[in-house]
């Protein structure tokens, strides 16, 4: 036995056992740590009693899920469950140079299981806890395809120079081509020395300020010019993945569990009426076309012309009857991956368990 003593508070007997709900923005490793200050902050934290119940399992609601949970894991299973507010990010994590150790920079959630003398207790002995991941999937139906024009005016020059740039869609998939379309037509007197397109991805860091890190995720540069009076039209095929920027830090990529692989973080999606409350790492997709213009006169430098096309980056919503999160019994450090919340059970016997499961595991 792990004690002896066991407290009666009148209305319960230890055991007490509480579950809390957790996200945490990391945002520098524990290493750095100094003077008790910590570099992370608690977003969000919800706590709820399960054991002795608050009530009685027979008027609970329950999911089919946890009915059937109820019958296969006996008596001593006790049901909860959380729901995400609209004002939580996914998880996101910062890619940390190849020779920092440590946690990394990143949006975190997490579920943990305790036995204490009250929801506030600081040790907690006995304790399971469970990473789970926030994320979030390509909305159905397409949106306008994203195009953008300018027309550049020069100095010395009678007619402008005039770029389109535009899209097959709004939103691509990870692991999808994007095809950009680009439209010159130059009737100006300058030279258009060299076109270059661009992928960057845009994250937000919300904390105490809004600071954006800009990072260049895929580049085409084949050297086309545009002379004065001529045009040009031409498709430009750009795939960003993480596999071609692994090595640099500061990349916005998907939270992960563990040693799992992941990818290129994908487009946050903000709820309207509350992306004022929203903290933690925002993401975001623009394609960058950008035209370099020689001609200069008085030997000023060359001048640029830029437009930014934005699109979203997501994985597919998948389909009702595919199983991506294979589930099973699981005990302290277990993985999650989840969209809103599971049913999640605590299974108070000679060991402390955390189960969450899906139809898979009751078949």
């Amino acid at each position: 036995m792990g004690k002896r003593d066991f407290v009666d508070r009148v209305d319960t007997v230890d055991p007490v056992v509480f579950v809390t709900l957790s996200c945490t923005f990391r945002y520098g490793r524990d290493d750095m740590d100094v003077m008790g200050i910590a570099f992370r902050r608690e977003l969000y934290l919800a706590t709820r009693q399960v054991y002795p119940p608050l009530q009685d399992r027979e008027k609970g609601i329950h999911t089919k899920i946890q009915a059937k949970l109820l019958r296969k894991l006996g008596s001593n299973a006790y049901p909860f469950f959380f729901e995400f507010p609209d004002n939580l990010p996914c998880s996101v994590a910062l890619q940390p140079a190849p020779h920092d150790v440590g946690k990394q920079c990143a949006v975190e959630f997490e579920i943990k299981a305790f036995s204490a003398e009250s929801q506030d207790a600081k040790l907690h002995k006995s304790t399971v806890k469970l990473m789970l991941r926030k994320v979030q999937y390509a909305p159905e139906g397409e949106g306008v395809a994203p195009s953008v024009e300018t027309t550049r005016d020069f100095v010395m020059s009678d007619k402008p120079l005039h770029v389109k740039a535009s899209l097959d869609k709004e939103i691509y998939y990870h692991g999808e081509t994007i095809k950009v379309h680009v439209s010159v037509t130059n009737n100006s007197s300058k030279n258009v020395k060299n076109i270059i397109v661009s992928v960057d991805q845009v994250a937000t860091v919300v904390l105490y300020s809004n600071d954006s890190y800009l990072k260049c995720v895929a580049i085409e540069e084949p050297g086309d010019s545009v002379s004065p009076g001529a045009t040009l039209q031409k498709v430009y095929s750009l795939l960003p993945l993480l596999a071609n920027n692994r090595e640099r830090r500061g990349i916005a990529l998907d939270g992960k569990l563990k040693h799992e692989d992941t990818n290129l973080a994908s487009s946050s999606i903000i709820k309207a009426g509350v992306l004022k409350e929203v903290m933690g790492i925002m993401v975001s997709y623009r394609v960058m076309v950008k035209l370099i213009v020689g001609g200069c006169v008085c030997g000023l430098r060359c001048s640029e012309v830029g437009l930014e096309v934005p699109f979203k980056l997501m994985h597919s919503k998948p389909d009702s009857g595919e199983k991506p999160h294979p589930s099973r019994p699981i005990a302290s450090r277990a993985q999650l991956s989840i969209t809103r919340f599971h049913p999640v059970f605590i299974c108070l016997n000679e060991h402390w368990n955390i189960h969450q499961c899906d139809e898979n595991c009751l078949k």
